[in-house]
């Protein structure tokens, strides 16, 4: 029998972070991960970012999706994927630009991709242990 799936979609609204980042460590402790703390991080840049970029021009934030699921042999792979402007550069950027990169030296796999639809999904594996 496969672990279940966690799966969390929600409005893209700082508030939101915190609940969703507790899931997934909580999950991520549970299935084994190596450093369920570095997955909690990791998961945090990302929907952090995707609520800061990804509906910066609407009139309302969109949606953000989560999908975590421990693959058997392979380790803990997390979504994070909006609906939104894409990868874009901003000049009036709050932040410093180091999510991403700090995601990527905290997960095995890392890959930013452009949505056919609109918007970015965000992949990351992490090692179970």
């Amino acid at each position: 029998m496969s672990p279940p799936v966690l799966v969390r979609r929600f409005t893209a609204l700082p508030e939101q972070i915190a609940g969703i980042r507790h899931e997934v460590r909580d999950y991520a402790t549970e299935h084994g991960a190596a450093d369920p703390n570095a997955v909690a991080l990791a998961v945090t840049e990302a929907i952090t970012n995707a609520v800061v970029h990804a509906y910066v021009d609407e009139a309302e934030p969109g949606e953000i999706e989560v999908v975590v699921q421990r693959l058997p042999g392979e380790g803990i792979e997390i979504l994070v994927c909006d609906e939104g402007h894409g990868m874009m550069p901003r000049t009036d950027s709050p932040g410093l630009g180091l999510g991403l990169p700090l995601v990527a030296t905290l997960a095995e796999r890392f890959e930013v991709q452009a949505r056919a639809g609109g918007g970015t999904k965000v992949l990351m594996a992490f090692a179970t242990g």
